[in-house]
């Protein structure tokens, strides 16, 4: 396997895009409560469900990113740290 192939199969995400997806996904989830929340009366059992497991699936999401960032911000100032030390 060559060097480039090699870097090929690395993909690089920014907290930025990670962020703006997410919102993205927030304001689908966000559209969807309104939906269903204008017309409650002809809303179905399954609707809910669906929604709830949405709504579910952008929190844990949410938190993996809040993780995420504590992570990384713990291994930058693990990183000051020692540099100080040296």
């Amino acid at each position: 396997m060559s060097s480039n192939e090699k870097l090929s199969q690395w993909c690089t995400l920014s907290f930025a895009t990670l962020i703006r997806q997410y919102q993205k996904l927030q304001s689908t989830v966000m559209s969807q409560v309104r939906a269903v929340a204008s017309s409650v009366s002809s809303a179905t059992p399954g609707k809910f469900l669906l929604l709830q497991f949405s709504m579910s699936q952008v929190t844990q999401i949410g938190e993996s990113i809040s993780n995420l960032i504590s992570q990384v911000q713990s291994m930058i100032m693990a990183s000051v740290r020692n540099q100080k030390s040296s």
